[in-house]
């Protein structure tokens, strides 16, 4: 009963932040444009002040565990499995498959595996390296089949010669998630002291990104079944993300941490709990900002969100030491 309180008082800011923004959207009070210019603070703004300061303070050695191998694997599997099905199962092209592949495998790290890790491992150390490996490696892959999916569909550059390699090329510094993700690195690879006005000033911007991001998911449910271009996705694409995203990625997590690393249970609960979590928002963002169908992300994060309740409520359950 402790544990559902728990978990049922992470996941409430993410229902009333979301409902808020249903309501400002059904009001009218942003106006008609609230939904693009929100999502464009968050993915140009406040998105890539929080992430230089998290992987700024971070250090190389946070990956050098087997916990963290056992958590790539199981979201590269899932992740990679979301974007073949969307692209043999469901007609997808490359940008689309790689948001599909997002909404099955990168999990809601932040602000609901923090509050889940501390209430049932009894601190957040590992989610703070599931964070990192999400955006240093997982959201660069992301983001470059985004860019050359949409490129490759008549974004800019599809036309020119040696614009696709141009375009390939500066996306580092063209895409301001990857350049403060890449600007962190630096500054904790040199050791490098930034001013303390800066990093609160970062500080203070980049956690403005979540419960932006949420508010505008929200508007999005009240405007339409979906945003961008292209078709909306049907009941068994979604469903298709969400089973992958809430029991495939979870069990997998399971069988690379324990029979196949033979990894202590502490850490095989901390995988698995971490691999339960449901869909970040990110995915929602991404897809707005390309341009791309956003009701597959939005309503994956939706559901995802409402199963992952029982999958993590069964994880804690099932692996934990009063089993």
């Amino acid at each position: 009963m402790a544990d559902m309180h728990a978990l049922l008082s992470a996941f409430a800011p993410i229902w009333m932040l979301t409902a808020a923004g249903y309501a400002v959207g059904r009001s009218g009070l942003l106006g008609a444009q609230a939904e693009a210019v929100l999502g464009r603070f968050v993915f140009h703004v406040a998105m890539p002040a929080a992430l230089f300061s998290m992987v700024s303070g971070s250090r190389p050695a946070d990956f050098a565990h087997l916990s963290v191998v056992a958590f790539a694997a199981a979201t590269a599997l899932v992740s990679a499995l979301g974007y073949v099905v969307a692209r043999r199962f469901f007609g997808r092209g490359r940008a689309d498959g790689a948001i599909s592949g997002m909404a099955s495998g990168y999990v809601n790290s932040a602000n609901l595996g923090i509050p889940v890790a501390v209430q049932v491992l009894g601190d957040a150390s590992f989610v703070a390296q599931v964070i990192l490996f999400q955006v240093l490696l997982v959201s660069p892959v992301i983001l470059t089949l985004l860019d050359s999916g949409t490129r490759a569909a008549g974004g800019p550059g599809g036309g020119r010669p040696g614009g696709g390699l141009r375009l390939m090329l500066t996306m580092p510094v063209r895409n301001p998630v990857i350049m403060a993700s890449l600007l962190g690195v630096a500054v904790s690879a040199t050791g490098l002291r930034l001013p303390a006005a800066l990093t609160h000033s970062c500080d203070l911007l980049g956690a403005a990104a979540v419960p932006t991001a949420l508010v505008t998911l929200g508007l999005s449910l009240h405007g339409g079944p979906a945003g961008g271009t292209g078709r909306v996705a049907g009941r068994a694409e979604v469903g298709t993300a969400v089973a992958l995203k809430t029991l495939a990625q979870p069990l997998v997590a399971f069988l690379v941490a324990g029979p196949l690393l033979g990894l202590p249970d502490p850490q095989v609960l901390a995988v698995v709990l971490c691999s339960a979590l449901p869909t970040a928002q990110n995915a929602f963002i991404y897809a707005r900002e390309y341009g791309l169908d956003t009701s597959l992300a939005r309503n994956s994060v939706v559901a995802s969100t409402v199963v992952s309740m029982l999958t993590l409520s069964f994880a804690a359950w099932a692996l934990g030491p009063a089993r």
